[in-house]
């Protein structure tokens, strides 16, 4: 059954689903939307008419090269949304999934939907094993699919449980965490909400971060559309770190469906002695759980871990927070039109490396003309 819906009811239908995911909602649509993609909301039924299975399905006209003829791609981010386990119904989503792709006209799906393959470091003591992932892992190869080369989002990340008490959090904090937290309060760390008129700062700030570790990021336009549409549909709220009344660091706190979402931070080198990053963190998780979530969502997590992987040492800092780590099984791709999806991958990389060359160039000659 498909689902054009004109409002923001797609949420409520999707909230109770089985991997029910904050880039999976209207909002993300709406976003979306404004840069190119056209969305398309898919659902599954069971013989009761209960939906059982529904997916967010982002699709855009891809060009390779100026001269180049367009070329339909699907994305599900986070997507598809049910109980991986029900493999009838796996089976089921799939099959549709390259029958709608086909009748579209797209050369290839991709998706990278939270099945998890297991929790902790691998190898460490605390790794749990989730036979969920394998099986599904499987499942795919046997259909077609083929594990992406170009992800799209995270494979990895830390999950924070915030059901606790407060002071049951703090006691779980590795003690460097705890104290750096108090440090801030002592030094005179102030933390507030931020509100729409701060957001040019927060750009600001974001930039300056970027450029500082070194990654990549989208244009002013993007960051405000995002910010803004999920402030006004009170699904997120920039937390902003002073000291003596100035801004020195941030965060963005998503939730949606019981799970909060730290997406951005951003930070300046002044004052960062003082751990206000810390203080953020804490204040986060305290919002998180006035919103009624259980899990806070760090976003983000290493894909080898050792201190060479570049998310390394993010990694240790939310570590610090008594986060567990939880590995999904990637970004995953079904060729629909091979010949087209072949040609489209051996040429992706190279498009992609000139994209990010530009991005660092651009934000970097706006940080340093500000």
């Amino acid at each position: 059954m498909s689902l054009d819906k004109e409002n923001s009811a797609w949420n409520v239908t999707v909230a109770g689903l089985q991997g029910a995911h904050l880039l999976q909602t209207w909002e993300w649509s709406l976003v979306k939307q404004q840069f190119g993609w056209k969305p398309m909301f898919h659902t599954w039924e069971d013989s009761q008419g209960r939906v059982e299975a529904a997916a967010l399905i982002l699709r855009r006209q891809a060009r390779l090269g100026k001269m180049g003829f367009p070329l339909k791609v699907w994305y599900l981010p986070r997507g598809p949304m049910l109980d991986w386990r029900d493999a009838r119904l796996r089976e089921k989503v799939l099959v549709d999934l390259r029958s709608l792709a086909t009748r579209d006209g797209a050369i290839f799906i991709k998706m990278d939907p939270e099945v998890c393959v297991g929790s902790g470091i691998p190898g460490s003591e605390n790794e749990v094993v989730d036979e969920t992932g394998r099986e599904v892992q499987e499942h795919l190869a046997r259909l077609g699919w083929i594990f992406s080369i170009s992800p799209v989002q995270f494979a990895n990340t830390v999950l924070l449980d915030i059901c606790p008490a407060e002071d049951h959090l703090l006691a779980r904090m590795k003690q460097k965490t705890r104290y750096n937290i108090r440090l801030a309060q002592r030094k005179g760390v102030v933390v507030r909400t931020g509100t729409e008129a701060d957001l040019d700062l927060l750009f600001s700030m974001y930039a300056e971060t970027s450029v500082r570790d070194g990654f990549v990021i989208r244009d002013r336009s993007y960051y405000l559309t995002l910010w803004q549409t999920f402030m006004h549909a009170e699904m997120a709220e920039p937390l902003i770190a002073e000291v003596s009344g100035r801004a020195v660091a941030a965060v963005f706190l998503y939730w949606f469906a019981g799970r909060a979402y730290y997406l951005q931070g951003m930070s300046r080198d002044e004052e960062r002695e003082k751990m206000p990053n810390y203080l953020l963190q804490w204040e986060a998780i305290c919002r998180a759980k006035t919103r009624g979530c259980h899990v806070y969502d760090l976003w983000g997590a290493p894909t080898h871990f050792d201190p060479g992987d570049p998310l390394w040492n993010v990694y240790r800092f939310k570590d610090g927070l008594g986060g567990q780590v939880s590995r999904t099984i990637g970004a995953w791709d079904l060729p629909v039109r091979p010949w087209l999806f072949d040609l489209y991958t051996r040429l992706l990389p190279d498009i992609l490396d000139w994209m990010r060359r530009r991005g660092r160039q651009r934000v970097k000659q706006m940080v340093e003309g500000e």
